[in-house]
């Protein structure tokens, strides 16, 4: 999933404060799940908001919305119904969420609430770690399941460097190395043999230079 954080406040009171009325936006995907977008949120961020507001001795009219979806422009369009009776709106959904929002509403400031951070998954109660960088050439199959562009700090392919100590990062204690790890996953699977296996030189270009990617299904396109 993609997992983001809420922004300071001073900086989303900063985008807002020209403004009298806005909509708030969660998004009940993602953002949700990692306990920074969805509608629980929305309404922590909202009266919190307000309060700021009063205290500068203003007023700040707030529209809750929180959406299935802000990635996608079907569920944007909830939004059309609200849009004229709002000075700006300001989303907590990650990136793609904000500019799928600007895209529908051009004439009407978009603002970010939250910071996106990386696609990962819950390790435990309230902790997220990143797991995949959409480098857009996987070579799960090759590292046991295991990624060392998103999970080494130095993306080697063909590791573990000298700084690797106990099966740790030479970063941090707290850090594993990945391709300790990755050795670990190969021996429990019995294919050690694989560890010694050079991975060729990685093709980067379906990753993130280069421009914006797109995936295109001709059997899904109308």
């Amino acid at each position: 999933m993609i997992t983001a954080e809420r922004k300071p406040m001073e900086e989303i009171l900063d985008y807002i404060s020209p403004f009298q009325r806005i909509i708030l936006v969660g998004c009940n995907e993602c953002v949700t799940v990692c306990a920074a977008g969805g509608r629980k949120e929305v309404g922590l961020l909202s009266s919190a908001l307000q309060m700021a507001f009063m205290k500068d001795g203003k007023t700040l009219s707030v529209n809750e919305i929180t959406l299935e979806r802000q990635c996608d422009p079907e569920y944007v369009e909830e939004l059309v119904a609200h849009i004229s009776q709002a000075d700006a709106v300001l989303s907590m959904a990650c990136g793609c969420g904000v500019q799928e929002i600007a895209k529908r509403f051009p004439q009407k400031p978009v603002f970010p609430a939250l910071n996106t951070k990386f696609m990962g998954a819950s390790e435990s109660q309230g902790v997220w770690s990143e797991r995949c960088k959409g480098c857009g050439d996987c070579i799960l199959g090759l590292t046991g399941g295991i990624c060392p562009v998103a999970r080494c700090s130095k993306r080697i392919m063909n590791g573990p460097c000298g700084g690797s100590t106990n099966g740790k990062c030479e970063i941090s204690p707290d850090v594993d190395c990945a391709w300790y790890l990755i050795w670990e996953r190969l021996k429990a699977l019995g294919q050690e043999d694989k560890y010694e296996d050079i991975i060729e030189a990685k093709d980067w270009r379906p990753s993130w230079h280069g421009g914006p990617r797109k995936i295109i299904r001709e059997d899904l396109v109308e």
